[in-house]
């Protein structure tokens, strides 16, 4: 048998192939904690990207008197593809009829399934669509808002023109006169009462209502978790 013999230029070969080794190791793991991490994070929409997602399910909210005059107008979005809607509960309170206007200007009657004074939010019906037209919709969002995340706001400050404000959430359950609000401060204007409050992965996170005179650039909205215990009442 023939025995292998290191001397000191063999210890030396020894040392440089272990830290190749080494190396080479050190830069696989990287690459795959990088995955891991890309793999992870979520898609996050820019206010271009998220208007253009948004944009359809979107409603123009008009509210009628029994004479046929407009008493009231505001904001809406479609939630789901049947033509479930929501509004705020201020925009058609006393109404005798409801006109849903959507992003092509087509009007439409719309009825009120559920209404919900504490959580200023109500909970509409559009006509039935087409067999193989569903609406577009915009889902709600599971799990509450967090201080400082990134939020659009989508309404109808006047017929026919939608506009997009952003801002961050101020706070995310605060309450106001009895009633738990999200603070923000994407900025609201008369007519996008009812809108959706939309957060960067594209949910709906809550809907629009109001603004605080008491503190100046922060407004109201309903969070998600409420307007959805307000729509589960619509089958009752």
């Amino acid at each position: 048998m023939t025995k292998v013999m290191y001397g000191k230029d063999g210890g030396q070969m020894r040392r440089k192939v272990g830290a190749v080794i080494l190396a080479i190791f050190a830069v696989l793991l990287l690459q795959d904690r990088a995955s891991i991490s890309r793999a992870e994070t979520p898609v996050r929409y820019d206010a271009e990207s998220i208007y253009a997602y948004v944009e359809e399910a979107v409603l123009y909210v008009r509210a009628y008197r029994d004479d046929g005059t407009l008493k009231d107008v505001g904001s809406g979005f479609l939630i789901q593809p049947d033509g479930t809607a929501l509004t705020a509960y201020h925009v058609v309170e006393g109404a005798a009829r409801l006109g849903c206007v959507r992003n092509d200007g087509s009007e439409a009657a719309c009825r009120i399934l559920v209404l919900d004074e504490a959580a200023d939010t109500a909970v509409l019906m559009l006509p039935p669509p087409g067999k193989d037209s569903p609406y577009p919709y915009l889902p709600l969002r599971t799990g509450p808002v967090k201080h400082g995340e990134k939020v659009f706001a989508i309404g109808y400050p006047m017929k026919g023109t939608k506009i997009i404000t952003e801002g961050i959430v101020n706070a995310p359950g605060v309450p106001i006169n009895g009633k738990e609000r999200v603070l923000m401060s994407a900025t609201l204007v008369n007519g996008m009462s009812g809108g959706p409050l939309v957060d960067q992965d594209g949910y709906a996170a809550g809907l629009l209502s109001g603004s605080l005179r008491t503190m100046s650039g922060i407004h109201l909205a309903v969070d998600a978790e409420t307007v959805k215990r307000v729509v589960s009442r619509k089958g009752s």
